[in-house]
């Protein structure tokens, strides 16, 4: 089963391992959110979306169809 960004549970910490860069903002790129770095799941809307991370030292939203295509490898629980 393919690990992303959208399946990570609250807190958990994961590597980018892969991502669809056409299906990714350019702002989400520019703010570290590329292969080898650190991404923590932070907090999940009511609803599900969008999802809270932490990735690079930065806060970011993002909704979970963008999250689906940012693959990672789970570190920590």
């Amino acid at each position: 089963m393919k690990t992303t960004l959208a399946t990570l549970r609250k807190g958990q910490k994961a590597i980018i391992t892969a991502l669809n860069v056409d299906a990714i903002p350019l702002k989400l790129l520019e703010m570290g959110c590329l292969p080898g770095n650190p991404v923590e799941l932070i907090q999940v809307a009511p609803f599900g979306d969008p999802i809270y991370i932490n990735v690079n030292d930065s806060h970011v939203a993002i909704r979970t169809e963008t999250a689906i295509e940012i693959d990672v490898e789970i570190i920590s629980d």
